[in-house]
C-alpha cells in the first residue's frame, strides 16, 4: 500500500473556479447575498437561490451542499473583493479612511442587513463563525500596516498591537449597528477614530 495520504476533499464552496463556472459562482453568491439582506440566514434555501441565479439546482447542491457552504463562500468573496487600505501619511488620516470604509459598508442598504444576518448566523453555526472570523482576519491584516507605520513615525509607542488598534476603530460601528438597528454615521466613524487614537497614544494597546 502507498504511504501517501489521499488528497483531502475540499469543503463545499472553497474551490476558486474560472470561466463559466466562475460566472455561475458569481450569480449564485449574488443571489445568496440578496436573500441574506432581505430575509436573513433562515431564508437561505438552495433551491430558491438556484432559481434566482438561473442556475441548475443540482449544480448548487453539488457545489455548496448547504446554506452554510454558501455563506462561507460569500464571505471569502467579500474578503477578496474588499477595497485595499488607504495610505494618507498620518495615523489619524489612515484610521479615518478605515472607519469611513466600515461605516459606509454598514450603512449600505444591502451590505448592512447582510452583515447583520451573517453575524446572527455565526452565533449558532460553527462553520459560519469560522468563515466570519477569517473574513475579519483578512481585513485586519490589510489595515494593520497603517499602525505599524505610525509606530515607525513615532506617532504611537513601540509595542503597540496593530490588530487591536484596527479592531478598536471598527468595533463601535458594529456595536451601534447591532444594538440600535440603525446604521452608523460618519460622525460615529470620526468618534471611533478619536477614541481609538487617544487610547493607542496612551499605550492602551501595547502588548
Amino acid at each position: 500500500m502507498s504511504s501517501e495520504a489521499a488528497p483531502a476533499t475540499p469543503e463545499p464552496g472553497t474551490l476558486r473556479p474560472g470561466g463559466r463556472t466562475a460566472r455561475v459562482r458569481a450569480a449564485v453568491l449574488a443571489a445568496a447575498g440578496d436573500v441574506l439582506a432581505e430575509h436573513g440566514f433562515a431564508g437561505l434555501d438552495l433551491a430558491d437561490i438556484a432559481r434566482r441565479a438561473e442556475v441548475g439546482k443540482t449544480t448548487v447542491y453539488r457545489r455548496w451542499s448547504s446554506p452554510t457552504g454558501l455563506v462561507t463562500d460569500l464571505l471569502a468573496e467579500m474578503a477578496e473583493g474588499s477595497l485595499p487600505r488607504t495610505a494618507t501619511g498620518s495615523l489619524h488620516g489612515d484610521l479615518t479612511a478605515n472607519a469611513r470604509l466600515v461605516q459606509g459598508t454598514l450603512a449600505d442598504p444591502r451590505q448592512g442587513p447582510l452583515f447583520r444576518a451573517v453575524i446572527a448566523a455565526a452565533t449558532c453555526d460553527a462553520r459560519t463563525a469560522q468563515a466570519l472570523e477569517q473574513f475579519y482576519a483578512v481585513r485586519v491584516a490589510e489595515w494593520a500596516p497603517v499602525v505599524e507605520e505610525a509606530v515607525a513615525r513615532g506617532e504611537l509607542p513601540r509595542g503597540t498591537d496593530p490588530a487591536e488598534v484596527v479592531r478598536a476603530v471598527s468595533a463601535p460601528l458594529y456595536y451601534r449597528l447591532l444594538t440600535t438597528g440603525s446604521a452608523p454615521t460618519e460622525a460615529d466613524a470620526d468618534r471611533a477614530v478619536a477614541a481609538a487614537t487617544a487610547a493607542a497614544k496612551a499605550g492602551a494597546y501595547i502588548g
